[in-house]
């Protein structure tokens, strides 16, 4: 298989990324683990989970797997955040991130996430806030790059401004819906 660079960055991943939002809900963890193992050997590398995926089972799955397996350096570990705070609500804001990272840390026990990224807009965070969060974080060595998820265009274009004109961390990736049904607002983003 081909590699492909991760947006801008020194990452490279295969062509398909392992979605883990069951991992911890309707797969346990010896399940979870077979699953992980049989990704891995096919040649796979990148693992997509997020701090809200089964409540947090998903991240500690994977932490007790790349602890049992030894596995850390082979493996690219993609996490979210900002879906929901504790109180519930989408939540970019600085403290809620330099929080759930440390949470996200420790339930993947490793010392660093090679993607990050915003679940969700939560409508009311700056920008430049969150990316300012992101940019202690990248400089910390705790997050790699970062990417965006559910982002439109409107969105995306306001973050990439901040980013240049700031000199914060650019988002490196999107992660949006997309499938055959459902293709416009995807496709009109692609064109940042």
């Amino acid at each position: 298989m081909a590699k492909r660079r991760l947006g801008r960055s020194d990452m490279e991943i295969e062509p398909l990324v392992l979605g883990t939002n069951v991992i911890g809900g309707t797969i346990d963890e010896p399940a979870s683990f077979g699953v992980l193992d049989a990704f891995l050997a096919e040649g796979f590398n990148a693992i997509d989970t997020a701090d809200g995926y089964t409540k947090g089972n998903s991240e500690t799955i994977i932490g007790n797997w790349l602890q049992a397996r030894g596995n850390r350096d082979k493996v690219l570990i993609f996490t979210k955040i900002g879906g929901s705070n504790p109180s519930g609500q989408r939540d970019n804001s600085a403290k809620w991130i330099a929080e759930g990272v440390e949470n996200s840390l420790r339930r993947l026990k490793t010392d660093y996430i090679d993607l990050y990224q915003t679940h969700f807009p939560d409508g009311h965070t700056p920008q430049e806030e969150t990316l300012g969060a992101y940019d202690r974080l990248v400089k910390a060595g705790k997050v790699r790059v970062i990417g965006a998820s559910n982002f439109d265009t409107t969105l995306l274009r306001e973050a990439l401004d901040v980013s240049a004109s700031k000199g914060l961390p650019r988002y490196e990736t999107l992660q949006n819906e997309y499938n055959l049904y459902d293709r416009a607002k995807f496709e009109e983003v692609q064109d940042l």
